[in-house]
């Protein structure tokens, strides 16, 4: 992937114009998350249907992984665990009806998608996320029996039938401590980048059939805690549930693996009236979520908001609620929002054109302290959707971008590499020699006053430049949270 950059607006002064006898400096790389929800549950990404051989599965896996290459992504983020079951062999819970059809039975052939997606994600420099839903139990669109090994039968003491799915109930101990041991068995045995939850804490309320809203199923729960000695109202014990078992997620992580970035992308109000024009949905009080604890509290190192609304619409705009978060992220978060990418021309009286899109990224570039997005969903990005992928591409991802860096986890930068630049027909390439293979290598090539930057992966050890009469070539190694290695320049001349 050896493109130009973006303008020198976009892309914080890429260029930088050298005389020929300076040394070798190259400007600063561009940076920003550019990321696609793959989600799992009911078929919505992968695999298309469930059932399919595992041969075929594998191939759609690697469409969508080279789709995001082609669209300059840097990053998937992978529903494994759609509700209480794996898209991944566990010894916890089942395997999940969505890869064959039938809860508890595996692949045929056998095979880990997870670890399959791991491995072909990192081959092309892509970071791939692990997506749970913590409480959710069973899918209100399940069509599967309910395996022996699935959480409703082997711990039925914590599950509750709410409307026509089941839940975890977050009130009781033991379920914090269930969907902590399903995280941290995912974070101990596979090399993922991140771990994210979405919106789903308290299940959104249902109603009878008279209209009226069903209370969460919870009294005995909330009555034992009463008989325990604690004195909080309903709701607000509610909320501490959910409060407790994010912040115990992002302690457990670091103290196994301290690189892995945790990550939440809570509905996208938090309370109407903040700021003062927005209007909608109250997560707080609704689904217990308070969200705007986590962030302040900085039990999470990347923030992404699911902003699902136009920019023009002004009782939920997009810039008004993406402000509004920034201004909240006191401990210096990411803050990555969601875009909701799948309304582009999907049929519907309130469908999206792609500009849509692409203006709400130029929105974000816009907001200090965003530095990256995430689009729901990779259906909307795979084609078919008019000309977003083009907009894409040409618009606001002319180049790829680095992921930003985490320095608040520490972790030493890569050694410098060693480069030696080369010709073959007449066409320039760096060699890159280094003692380990960082995470991914930064190449900037210089061509008179512009610079073009190209990411690889660690493994690649060679990369041709974008251009026959580049002048210079500046190489330096990446780790996992993003810090650089010192620079390694050489100029480029013909043999």
């Amino acid at each position: 992937m050896l493109l130009r950059t973006l303008p020198a607006i976009l892309a914080g002064c890429l260029c930088y114009n050298a005389l020929a006898d300076a040394p070798i400096e190259a400007p600063e790389p561009m940076r920003e998350f550019r990321a696609a929800w793959v989600a799992t549950v009911a078929n919505i990404d992968w695999p298309s249907k469930p059932g399919l051989p595992a041969a075929q599965q594998k191939a759609e896996m690697v469409r969508i992984l080279d789709r995001c290459v082609e669209l300059r992504l840097n990053a998937v983020v992978f529903q494994v665990r759609p509700a209480c079951d794996a898209m991944y062999a566990s010894t916890i819970e089942p395997w999940s009806e969505y890869l064959t059809g039938a809860m508890g039975k595996a692949p045929s052939p056998p095979y880990d998608p997870l670890e399959f997606a791991i491995e072909q994600a990192h081959e092309r420099g892509l970071e791939l996320h692990a997506w749970f839903n913590p409480y959710r139990a069973k899918h209100l669109g399940s069509r599967s029996a309910v395996s022996a090994g699935h959480v409703s039968r082997k711990r039925p003491e914590i599950v509750r039938t709410y409307g026509t799915s089941l839940w975890l109930d977050p009130g009781d101990p033991a379920t914090a401590a269930y969907s902590l041991s399903v995280v941290m068995d995912v974070v101990r045995r596979y090399d993922v980048d991140g771990v994210h939850f979405d919106d789903y804490f308290y299940p959104y309320k249902v109603k009878d059939p008279a209209g009226a809203v069903v209370d969460f199923p919870d009294s005995e729960t909330y009555a034992r805690y009463k008989a325990n000695g604690g004195s909080l109202p309903r709701d607000d014990w509610r909320r501490a549930n959910v409060d407790d078992f994010v912040r115990s997620v992002y302690a457990e992580i670091k103290r196994a693996k301290p690189w892995v970035r945790f990550g939440v992308s809570p509905f996208g109000i938090w309370r109407p009236g903040n700021p003062p024009q927005i209007r909608g949905f109250d997560a707080y009080a609704e689904i217990y979520a308070d969200s705007l604890r986590w962030l302040r509290n900085g039990w999470v190192d990347y923030w992404t908001p699911q902003l699902y609304w136009p920019i023009e619409a002004k009782a939920q705009s997009y810039p008004v609620l993406l402000k509004w978060w920034a201004e909240q992220n006191s401990k210096g978060r990411h803050l990555w929002p969601g875009l909701y990418t799948s309304r582009v021309q999907d049929g519907s009286a309130t469908q999206w054109q792609p500009d849509q899109v692409t203006r709400q990224v130029e929105a974000t570039r816009a907001q200090p302290g965003a530095t990256g997005h995430v689009h729901f969903s990779m259906v909307a990005l795979m084609g078919g959707r008019g000309d977003l992928g083009a907009q894409l591409k040409q618009r606001v991802y002319a180049a790829p971008a680095l992921v930003p860096a985490t320095p608040w986890l520490g972790g030493a930068a890569p050694a410098k590499p060693t480069i030696r630049t080369t010709y073959a027909d007449a066409s320039p390439a760096v060699s890159i020699s280094s003692g380990a293979s960082p995470w991914l290598w930064l190449v900037q090539w210089k061509h008179g006053g512009d610079w073009f930057q190209a990411v690889l992966p660690g493994a690649q050890r060679v990369a041709r430049a974008p251009q026959a009469d580049v002048d210079a070539v500046v190489v330096r190694g990446v780790s996992r949270l993003g810090a650089l290695s010192a620079p390694a320049a050489a100029p480029v001349r013909p043999p």
